[in-house]
């Protein structure tokens, strides 16, 4: 469980993104049709991109504050990210991946246990299917101790039989780890399955 708070305004050429909202949640959904600003939100969080105002809170840390002249360094944030393309190193391992992210506390063998990756640990990202990669790029960001896990459409690329074998891995992420998710979506299933509660975007 953690606290969030954002009010934030994000302009790009006509289009302007305003979300305000604070949640005390396991789990929050963030849902919404392409073109909403769903991962641009998620890029504010995570220090990718900079709002052109507001304030954005994660627990009892201000992260961004333009008033209070506040833009903590993506590095800084401890907020693990996983992008809809995984951006897994092409030319490293699985297991390579995975420690590349590596906290002096990251418990490696227990993120490969609830994710499920002891037989893909030697393969190279190229033989992976699209689920087995966003597994491995969980299990990375995870190896970071992150205070909150944002995940962008993690099962957009997988299709309808594959979502079903990988949502229950995301299900044990928040049960056995308690770690708290920004879960990015526009499948209303998904949501159903995994969110305690919902911000819309767009509409």
């Amino acid at each position: 469980m953690i606290d969030l708070s954002i009010d934030v305004t994000m302009r790009q050429g006509d289009f302007v993104l305003s979300v305000r909202d604070t949640a005390s949640v396991e789990v929050l959904g963030v849902f919404g049709p392409s073109g909403s600003g769903k991962t641009s939100l998620l890029e504010a969080i995570a220090g990718i991109r900079r709002p052109d105002d507001g304030e954005i809170r994660v627990g009892d840390r201000v992260i961004y504050s333009s008033a209070k002249k506040i833009n903590l360094p993506a590095r800084e944030r401890r907020i693990g990210y996983v992008p809809q393309d995984s951006l897994l190193f092409p030319n490293m391992s699985a297991r390579a991946n995975v420690n590349y992210g590596r906290h002096e506390a990251g418990d490696f063998e227990s993120l490969v246990a609830i994710l499920d990756l002891q037989a893909l640990l030697d393969r190279r990202v190229g033989m992976l299917s699209g689920g087995e990669k966003q597994r491995v790029a969980i299990a990375r960001a995870l190896m970071t101790r992150p205070s909150i896990l944002l995940l962008d459409e993690p099962l957009a690329g997988v299709d309808r039989g594959r979502r079903e074998v990988i949502l229950p891995y995301i299900l044990r992420i928040r049960k056995e780890l308690h770690v708290p998710l920004i879960y990015v979506t526009h499948d209303e299933a998904e949501l159903n399955s995994i969110a305690d509660r919902v911000l819309r975007l767009g509409g």
